[in-house]
């Protein structure tokens, strides 16, 4: 199931599990688990309480054992992040970071992400050819996350490569062990980057969301230092990798169903579910993990306490039970939201931001661009099951 055939096309692969029955077992998943394809199986499993989010020691699992002790500081900050906690933890820490996370952030932000998209447009003007995810899509995400961290602009490049080494550790069914120490390390330098960070912070806060945190620390909230650095590491690696996938798989999409990109330019109007739909279409992330916290039945089959449970987004969000005819992108789709940032106590919390990065990227690529096309028929994408996206993405265009 992950060779190289589905790394270039996932869904027809999940059309296939659909078809067969609700749940399949996979040996080379890791340590294996079971793959859940559904929709309404998906969304089940994202609010069932007997699949804990509390598994981040699994990621490092299936190493040689010989190793496995290398890699408990990897593990112990893994353990912190929101991503890998259940309620009670979870929902306190969901709601610290719930302060910043608002409409009114958003709207703050706009101006800034304007910016930044004019900035790396203007940086390509006057070159008929652009590679997209080099010039575009992947600082873009790094650039605003780091704004809302207060970050400095030439500390950027090593964030971005910090997050593409996790990114590389998480999305590997099966990760070799100079996989997992890249990883490791590129943790280690994000965590101590920011520890460095809060004493000047704490004596000199500003409007950043480490200074907002700070305040709600010494404002009587529980957030322990350690908690604190754990968050921005989490929010620096899940804003860029989403935000950035979100734009290529969605230009991709696009630039390959002339139809649709003809209706946009001429319906802007359209945008805010055009997005959405390419992050359907080509969801940014494929699938949630969980771990069973008991031994049950679903669908005839005996899921056990432990057992790893793959609820695979981005089949949900093909499936024609929810989705009438859902091979073909269709921008004006309303047939409600799809399942690529999670549903219920684990929905991205920068959901909204990723959407609005995407909204204003594309709607400025639409009017400073002119003579945009493919210059690469067959798209090279990462080897990532889990955050799906390109690695490269040529293209002609007109920068105006």
């Amino acid at each position: 199931m992950f060779d190289s055939s589905f790394i270039t096309n996932p869904y027809r692969t999940y059309s296939h599990l659909r078809a067969a029955t609700p749940l399949h077992w996979a040996d080379k998943f890791r340590t294996g688990a079971w793959l859940v394809t559904r929709y309404a199986d998906v969304l089940a499993g994202l609010h069932d309480s007997r699949l804990s989010s509390k598994r981040s020691h699994t990621l490092t699992a299936a190493l040689p054992t010989e190793v496995q002790s290398e890699f408990t500081t990897f593990n112990e900050i893994f353990s912190r992040w929101m991503l890998f906690l259940d309620p009670p933890e979870h929902s306190r820490l969901r709601k610290l970071l719930n302060k910043e996370f608002t409409p009114n952030m958003i709207q703050r932000l706009r101006p800034r992400i304007q910016q930044a998209v004019n900035s790396l447009l203007d940086d390509v003007a006057g070159n008929s050819e652009v590679e997209f995810m080099t010039e575009f899509a992947n600082p873009l995400p790094v650039r605003v996350i780091a704004e809302m961290l207060g970050i400095p602009a030439e500390d950027q490049r090593d964030f971005q490569i910090w997050s593409d080494d996790l990114a590389d550790f998480f999305g590997n069914a099966a990760a070799t062990v100079e996989t997992a120490r890249r990883a490791q390390n590129s943790l280690v330098n994000l965590t101590e980057y920011f520890r460095a960070l809060l004493p000047e912070r704490r004596a000199n806060k500003g409007d950043d969301l480490v200074s907002l945190l700070l305040r709600v620390e010494e404002e009587g909230e529980v957030l322990t230092g350690e908690e604190l650095l754990a968050q921005c590491t989490l929010l620096l690696v899940a804003g860029h990798e989403t935000t950035r996938n979100l734009l290529g798989n969605g230009l991709l999409a696009l630039l390959q169903h002339p139809d649709q990109f003809v209706k946009l330019t001429e319906t802007p109007s359209l945008m805010n579910s055009a997005v959405r739909e390419f992050a359907r279409f080509d969801s940014p992330v494929q699938f949630s993990g969980r771990a069973a916290t008991e031994d049950f039945s679903w669908h005839d089959q005996e899921i056990r306490k432990g057992q790893t449970v793959i609820l695979l987004l981005g089949s949900a969000n093909h499936d024609p039970e929810k989705f009438s005819d859902p091979e073909k992108l269709d921008i004006s789709r309303d047939e409600g939201m799809p399942l690529s940032f999670g549903h219920g106590t684990h929905f991205c919390i920068g959901a909204s931001l990723a959407y609005t990065e995407a909204e204003i990227a594309f709607t400025t690529l639409l009017e400073r661009t002119s003579n945009l096309r493919l210059l690469d028929a067959l798209p090279a994408w990462r080897s990532n099951l889990s955050f799906r996206g390109l690695s490269r993405l040529p293209l002609a265009l007109t920068v105006q």
